[in-house]
């Protein structure tokens, strides 16, 4: 335990910057991910190939390279930002990815006489999108969506190696002074389980509240 009492404000500046890069990371994947999603079922074949080729490169990439690429190859075109704004980048884009597919079968789900519903009504695509489809489709993605976005906390732990505040990098510093790996690894899992069981018990209560029940 006295490795937690005499270091509590590591501890607690690492525990925040990576609730700080999951908020952050995650909000950005829903946008993008509800994005490509639409791209992805859209009518325009340039959106859908638009689509595609996002979620394609950025499953099949290592999101370790995806650092790299972020936070060492943007600054060679002179976009120069803080490094934590670079992670967040990294892991919302890269996040995104996964996000859209889940969105898009939950799309396949709504059956296709919603949409010609609509657009017999005179509804635009967008409208039938956001009005009839998505909503119907969040209700049964709800799950997947959850476990997409505990796994973007976890993969946060990489952008310590990038000069990034987050919680596994505290135990370089303990380590340096000396304090028991073991014991400094304790509670940084101690630390990610929090995260992790917060968001799960969000996305228990929208799932009780919104879900589909099977």
């Amino acid at each position: 335990m006295y490795v937690l009492t005499q270091n509590f404000a590591l501890y607690w500046k690492g525990f925040v910057g990576t609730v700080e890069l999951t908020v952050y990371a995650s909000l950005l994947a829903l946008v993008l991910g509800f994005v490509m999603a639409s791209f992805r079922v859209a009518p325009v074949g340039s959106f859908r190939v638009f689509g595609t080729v996002w979620v394609t490169v950025l499953r099949n990439t290592p999101l370790t390279l995806l650092f790299f690429a972020v936070l060492l190859g943007l600054p060679r075109f002179g976009l120069v930002l803080p490094f934590q704004v670079f992670a967040v980048l990294a892991l919302g884009c890269y996040t995104s990815a996964f996000i859209c597919e889940a969105l898009r079968s939950g799309i396949n789900t709504v059956p296709k006489g919603q949409g010609e519903a609509s657009r017999s009504l005179g509804m635009s695509f967008t409208q039938t999108l956001r009005s009839v489809i998505l909503p119907q489709a969040f209700r049964s993605v709800i799950p997947p969506i959850g476990s997409t976005l505990i796994a973007l906390a976890k993969n946060s732990a990489i952008a310590g190696a990038f000069s990034v505040t987050e919680l596994l990098g505290t135990y370089k510093t303990l380590s340096e002074l000396g304090y028991n790996i073991i014991w400094t690894f304790v509670w940084i899992a101690v630390g990610y389980l929090i995260i992790t069981l917060s968001i799960s018990a969000l996305f228990n209560v929208l799932e009780k509240r919104w879900g589909i029940t099977r």
